[in-house]
Order: C-alpha cells, then structure tokens, then sequence
C-alpha cells in the first residue's frame, strides 16, 4: 500500500507504482474537506477518481487524516462521492 500526497493524482500515482500496489489516495484535506463546501468534496472525489481507468486497488483519504472542525455535510460528501464509484 502506498499513501502518498495529495498534490499528485491517483493517475500519476497508478502510472508509477503500477497496477499491484494498492493506493491510498487523498483529496485535500484543509482546504477542501476542512474549508471547502459539500460539492467542493464531490468534486475533488470526481476528479481523483476520473484520473484512473482502473478502479481497483485504490482507498479513497483525506490526506492521510481528518482535520479539526470538519463538517458533517462534508463528510458526508465525502462518503457519498466515494461509494459512487461505478
């Protein structure tokens, strides 16, 4: 498993691990979960997951933990974003 930061994209990050190691890929978590809005998370969701064609081996972070004062609705979002992952 790899954890990595989330100024690179799960696609960036399946490219150079390659396609047997899982990753844990992250979605900002200050300035997009902590300070952003609902749809600011679905979005950054969206966007992480449009970067990979290939689904598998990938857990879905907020930058390797929850920062204070998150909102419900965001982690909300969050959850929601990330189990709509067809």
């Amino acid at each position: 498993m790899f954890n990595f930061s989330f100024e690179h994209s799960l696609g960036e990050m399946r490219e150079l691990a390659g396609d047997s190691v899982t990753l844990l890929g992250n979605i900002p978590p200050r300035d997009v979960l902590a300070q952003g809005t609902p749809e600011d998370v679905r979005r950054s969701v969206a966007e992480a997951l449009a970067s990979v064609d290939d689904k598998r081996r990938i857990i879905l972070s907020c930058g390797g933990g929850t920062p204070p004062n998150v909102s419900t609705a965001n982690l909300g979002a969050f959850y929601e974003a990330a189990t709509q992952r067809g």
